[in-house]
């Protein structure tokens, strides 16, 4: 009798367990990929696109209207652009300020062109031509998945060789910031990369995009596990990128162009941690990291403006 309620006991036990690992991973399932589609599908032409991106967030309101004034004055120099790029129709705006030289910057998630009127200033200053894109998917730009820049990166690769191509630009940087700078150092890494990209800046930049999802999701007091990496795994079967271990952390010892890393100590997604790794294992014989301690994640410039865009201007001219 006592074996009897010692196999019943298991036999319980076992379903239970099976119920409850079967339930996680269908819960999993299901809210990775609730996750995945709000934070890296577009899902409407409106989605992501010329309008700031956080209007509530104080910061963020001021920077866009920073920019869009940045621009406004200087509508004279502006161009409009569209490429085609692996069959995706791109959007751009170019500043010709008379240079030879020219800087593309790449903006984070959900961000348009327009974002990144902001960081132009420092390039302006420093005597260069501007192109600000919509990223695939992005503003005015065809697309549909968010793909860290696994696929995207040929784009960046496109814009630059319209710069050379077209407008007879000799020497192009590269601008990124947070996931613009996975694109960038995707672009950096491939073997398509023109020669006259000379040199990049990077502001905020992450290992992998699963790793500062997880920060996110950390700070927001949500449960990271397992749907954080549910959410990244939707991600390999509906943008075909693997957010889990591609990304700037193996891209990075590609990378042998003059290397500037931008970083706040205050970031809690792009931490310090990534930051230092990242560096040490850039091959690149010119390279610096700088912290600043005010600002946060994608906000440096915004409390450190005058010493940001003078460590722009200065990496422009010496490399």
């Amino acid at each position: 009798m006592e074996t009897a309620y010692l196999v019943l006991f298991i036999v319980t036990l076992s379903i239970l367990i099976l119920v409850e690992v079967v339930g996680r991973i269908v819960s999993g399932a299901i809210v990775g990929k609730m996750l995945y589609f709000k934070y890296l599908v577009r899902k409407n032409p409106e989605d992501w696109g010329h309008r700031c991106s956080d209007p509530d967030d104080y910061e963020q309101h001021l920077m866009w209207d920073e920019g869009l004034e940045w621009a406004s004055q200087n509508e004279g120099a502006r161009k409009e652009i569209d490429i085609v790029s692996d069959g995706y129709k791109l959007h751009g705006e170019y500043f010709d300020f008379g240079s030879k030289k020219a800087v593309i910057i790449v903006p984070g998630r959900t961000e348009s062109l327009c974002y990144s009127y902001y960081y132009a200033p420092g390039y302006q200053k420093a005597g260069v031509n501007v192109l600000l894109i919509d990223k695939r998917g992005h503003g005015l730009s065809e697309g549909k998945y968010e793909d860290n820049g696994e696929h995207s990166h040929v784009d960046l690769i496109a814009w630059a060789k319209y710069l050379h191509d077209k407008l007879g630009i000799e020497d192009i940087t590269f601008h990124g910031i947070c996931i613009g700078c996975s694109l960038c150092c995707f672009a950096l890494a491939s073997p398509d990369c023109p020669t006259y990209v000379k040199r990049f800046v990077a502001d905020g930049m992450y290992e992998t995009f699963c790793l500062t999802f997880k920060n996110h999701m950390k700070k927001e007091k949500r449960p990271v596990f397992p749907y954080c990496y549910t959410a990244m795994l939707w991600g390999k079967k509906y943008a075909k990128a693997d957010f889990i271990h591609n990304g700037p952390k193996k891209q990075i010892a590609k990378v042998t162009v003059p290397t500037l890393f931008l970083y706040t100590d205050l970031d809690a997604f792009s931490t310090p941690d990534q930051a230092k790794r990242l560096y040490e294992a850039c091959p690149s014989k010119d390279k610096k990291l700088h912290f600043f301690h005010k600002g946060r994640h994608s906000h440096i410039r915004f409390h450190n403006k005058d010493v940001y865009d003078q460590m722009v201007k200065d990496w422009v001219n010496l490399h």
